[in-house]
């Protein structure tokens, strides 16, 4: 069937559905959001797929409204979700995750660490498929929620006929076509995407048979069942991310997004891999390396996807394996390329908690309010004048006496440490305004430091990463990415459209439509740079920075200290 010529994208975060329409050259020409529901109790937090999916309809029908665009211009639509956990029964109803045995809670988040002590037991036993995960399953990957599920909700867990990541289960939702993606299963579920490399090229574009699920690995850690029937809970076929899926949009779904039926949908991303699709290729003329083929340069980038937390992806030709750091995983995310995946589990998170718990506060919001400036505007306004005030070198050195490690939420990459706990040092009596720009400063500095760990464990172990790309809220941040230029000693490019995540949604749309040959082909016309940050030229700027990442990394290797001391005492 022939549609117009925009493609959709919508991207389900932690907080809201969103929905973006672009052209063929990436433009963006309308987007909305829409709120979702959320639960928390303690490590329990939850979400509903009847909820998500009223929200995405009206996101995809506002966007459509603001870009002034008809059902049938729509040629093609992708989605990007959160690597949240969804139970259906076999009408496709949700089944309750929660304590509560609410139905409509059927959703384990992305962020949720119910299941820490199952991942521990599933990471005792070594099994050969964790080499690909860094080692080791993070409580945020499926394995461990599906056996907390197992031995917590029996009841739910016999009537679970599906078992899906949520960018799976939208792709579902509007198809009617239950293939999974290489990008959540590979990522998140243990699969061997790898399986498939001698056999399928991306242009092969199919659905195939799932070969790379290691049965063995289910049966050890308790969760044989899963395999029965073909893998139909888990997964029976998979395919590469924008593979069309279906015969398109269903009746049903089309009628609720107001998009025609039989409109291409293509096979899903997580949302910070699509993130991922929709800067990577964002190089502007002047920072291109003529020496270097299209294949070798892409090798050299690491795009920061910012947002509640941070993931880092860098693609390569070979598989390397990085203790600490997620993957090698294969076509995760550009196909036919091992994806390498870092992370911080809490980045605007943690920013968001230092600011909203400082007796400051407060009295920030209203002033930021009476100027119409955010929060952070104000924040970075502040530090400036601060800076002219105290005649000191350089902004950055306001936070001298003031060291932070970012691990409010564990470390995830590469410490790999889910039980690494958050520092502040330096504190004082003051309560002021200026001293919460000052914990704010170093809390940035901080998660910078972080990413350089990342990036220098990574180049350690066989990346060549020379240059950054940034997307996400947090890089609209000019404070943010300026301190990570400085502090990692690379260019760091933005894109031309704030919302990449949901543009590397709308790529799927494109490539299951046919307008491009693949999601690389894609990618080189959808993507555009925007601004280019580089790194300060002042000497002393990179010495300040290198000493406070000296005391940035002794921070952790001193909580590892204090542990086995207390441990030691309670003996």
């Amino acid at each position: 069937m022939s549609h117009g010529g925009v493609f959709l994208g919508v991207d389900v975060g932690t907080g809201s559905a969103r929905a973006g329409v672009f052209d063929e050259k990436g433009k963006l020409l309308g987007s909305a959001s829409s709120p979702i529901q959320i639960w928390k109790e303690k490590d329990c937090i939850e979400q509903s797929s009847t909820d998500i999916w009223l929200a995405v309809c009206t996101a995809v029908k506002s966007a459509c409204s603001l870009a002034n665009v008809a059902a049938e211009d729509v040629a093609g639509l992708g989605f990007a979700a959160t690597c949240s956990l969804v139970a259906v029964d076999a009408d496709g109803s949700p089944v309750s995750v929660s304590w509560s045995a609410d139905a409509r809670r059927n959703i384990i988040v992305w962020m949720d660490h119910r299941a820490v002590d199952q991942a521990d037991r599933i990471n005792a036993r070594n099994s050969p498929v964790l080499q690909y995960c860094g080692g080791g399953v993070s409580p945020e990957m499926q394995a461990p929620k599906l056996l907390w599920v197992k031995e917590n909700l029996q009841e739910s867990w016999s009537m679970v006929c599906r078992w899906m990541d949520l960018s799976d289960w939208l792709a579902y939702r509007a198809t009617g076509d239950d293939t999974r993606s290489l990008c959540t299963t590979v990522c998140k579920w243990t699969y061997l995407g790898h399986a498939h490399m001698d056999q399928w090229k991306e242009s092969d574009s199919c659905d195939m048979q799932a070969c790379g699920w290691d049965d063995v690995f289910w049966e050890e850690i308790g969760l044989g069942d899963l395999v029965e029937g073909n893998r139909a809970k888990i997964g029976r076929s998979v395919a590469f991310p924008g593979h069309p899926l279906g015969s398109g949009l269903t009746p049903t779904s089309a009628k609720e997004l107001g998009l025609l039926p039989g409109t291409p949908v293509g096979t899903s991303l997580i949302d910070a891999h699509a993130g991922g699709v929709g800067v990577m290729e964002s190089v502007p003329e002047a920072e291109s390396k003529d020496d270097l083929s299209d294949e070798e340069a892409i090798c050299r980038r690491m795009v920061l996807v910012c947002g509640t937390s941070t993931c880092h992806m860098a693609v390569s030709k070979n598989k390397l394996f990085i203790p600490g750091v997620w993957g090698p995983f294969w076509s995760a995310m550009i196909p036919e390329y091992w994806l390498t995946e870092g992370g911080q589990s809490a980045t605007g998170a943690l920013l968001d908690y230092i600011v909203e718990n400082h007796a400051a506060a407060p009295l920030l919001a209203n002033h930021a309010a009476s100027q119409s400036v955010s929060i952070f505007e104000l924040l970075n306004k502040i530090l400036l004048s601060m800076s002219h005030e105290q005649n000191i070198p350089f902004l950055s050195a306001l936070s001298q006496d003031m060291h932070v490690l970012p691990d409010f939420h564990g470390n995830r990459s590469p410490v790999a440490d889910p039980k690494s706990k958050g520092v502040i040092c330096g504190l004082t009596l003051d309560t002021s305004e200026k001293h919460l720009a000052l914990l704010y400063l170093a809390t940035i500095q901080s998660i910078a430091y972080g990413t350089r760990h990342i990036v220098e464990h990574c180049n350690a172990h066989g990346h060549k990463i020379d240059t950054l790309l940034a997307c996400g809220g947090l890089a609209k941040n000019s404070l943010y990415i300026q301190e990570h230029a400085d502090i990692i000693g690379c260019p760091i490019i933005l894109p031309r459209e704030n919302e990449s995540v949901l543009l590397g949604a709308s790529v799927l749309g494109a490539v299951a439509a046919k307008k491009f040959s693949g999601i690389h082909d894609a990618m080189k016309s959808m993507n555009a740079a925007g601004k280019v940050v580089h790194p300060s030229s002042d000497p002393r700027v990179k010495k300040y920075h290198d000493a406070k990442y000296q005391i940035f990394r002794s921070l952790y290797e001193q909580q590892l200290s204090h542990r086995s001391i207390m441990m030691q005492a309670l003996q």
